[in-house]
C-alpha cells in the first residue's frame, strides 16, 4: 500500500510529537529526583519576622499549618537553588526541593554549595 501525501504528513507529525514527548519525559525521568537527599519535612521553626507561606504563629514559633506546608528554614542571603523567599525564611520551592542547610565551613560529602547553603546533591 503506498500512502498518499496527506497520510505522509499526518506520520511525520505523529512521530515528531512521539519523539518530542520521549524528550520530555527522559527530561524529567533524569531530573525530578536528582537529589540524594530530598527536603524533610515541615518543622516548627522559631519566629523572626513574618512566619513563612504554609506556616501560622503559634506564640513564639511559625508552626505548620496543615499536610502541604513545605520545609523552610532561616533565610541567610540568597535562598538556595530550589528554594524561595517567604517572610524571613527560604522555603522549598516544591516537595521536590533537595535538601539544603545553612552552610558553616566546607559542605560534607554529597552535599553542594548554593549561596549561604550546602544543598543536597
Amino acid at each position: 500500500m503506498v500512502a498518499t501525501d496527506q497520510e505522509r504528513i499526518i506520520m511525520l507529525r505523529l512521530s515528531f510529537m512521539s519523539s518530542a514527548a520521549f524528550v520530555v519525559c527522559a527530561f524529567f525521568s533524569t531530573n525530578t529526583w536528582a537529589c540524594k537527599v530530598p527536603a524533610p519535612a515541615a518543622h516548627p521553626l522559631p519566629k523572626k519576622g513574618s512566619c513563612p507561606s504554609g506556616y501560622s504563629t503559634s506564640g513564639k514559633y511559625c508552626k505548620p499549618s496543615g499536610s502541604s506546608a513545605r520545609f523552610a528554614m532561616q533565610k541567610v542571603g540568597s535562598c538556595a537553588s530550589g528554594y524561595r523567599t517567604s517572610g524571613g525564611y527560604c522555603l522549598a520551592a516544591s516537595a521536590r526541593s533537595c535538601h539544603a542547610m545553612i552552610k558553616s565551613g566546607s559542605c560534607p560529602s554529597g552535599y553542594r554549595t548554593s549561596g549561604a547553603y550546602c544543598l543536597s546533591s
